[in-house]
């Protein structure tokens, strides 16, 4: 069982996309990365968007961001993905209180954010990470991962592992229900009464 790595010195600056800038003319893209799937549209799923559009929408109407690192090599990432994210509870609870991301951290295209240019620098090797996945894991680079924004873009912190539905439950209520302003994760996580069985 994989315990939660919650790094609760937070990390109130804005994320700085400037760090790796780089001067290049590219074109930005604003596709969803999530690969398509053959489920009824009756069947409730999570709502992935992609990181450029949710930065977007947080300008607009801020709500905190949620992001899945995965990769497509990672096993757990796909267990994750047949398991905790397919589960109703988790599905509605993250539909509802956050933007949601599923970013491939070997992507291979450019993003610009705020004028700052993300590229993967060799695209053409496996296992390159892009540097907007470098810089959101603070080059941390494990899998999955999953990234906390506030509703300023700022990170709060980042989870690394694969998490089943139950043990996940109470770290997206942490953060969607701002809890971790005022109270320590233990103590959290001991009094919270989730709804997955």
């Amino acid at each position: 069982m994989n315990i939660p790595r919650l790094s609760l010195i937070l990390l109130p600056t804005l994320i700085t996309f400037g760090s790796i800038a780089q001067s290049t003319n590219s074109t930005t893209s604003t596709t969803a990365t999530t690969p398509t799937t053959s489920i009824s549209p009756a069947t409730p799923k999570i709502n992935w968007i992609s990181f450029e559009e949710a930065y977007a929408l947080n300008k607009t109407k801020p709500k905190k961001i949620f992001i899945d690192m995965y990769t497509d090599w990672c096993g757990w990432c796909k267990r994750m993905d047949a398991t905790t994210f397919a589960h109703p509870e988790i599905i509605e609870y993250m539909n509802n209180n956050f933007y949601n991301v599923k970013m491939n951290a070997e992507r291979r295209d450019t993003v610009v954010i705020d004028s700052v240019i993300f590229v993967n620098p060799n695209p053409g090797k496996p296992r390159s990470s892009h540097q907007l996945a470098v810089e959101l894991l603070r080059g941390q680079m494990s899998y999955p991962s999953f990234v906390f924004l506030n509703e300023k873009s700022q990170l709060l912190t980042v989870v690394a592992g694969y998490q089943p539905a139950k043990e996940f439950e109470p770290i997206l209520h942490f953060f969607g229900e701002d809890a971790f302003t005022d109270q320590k994760w233990e103590e959290y996580r001991a009094k919270f009464q989730g709804k997955v069985e």
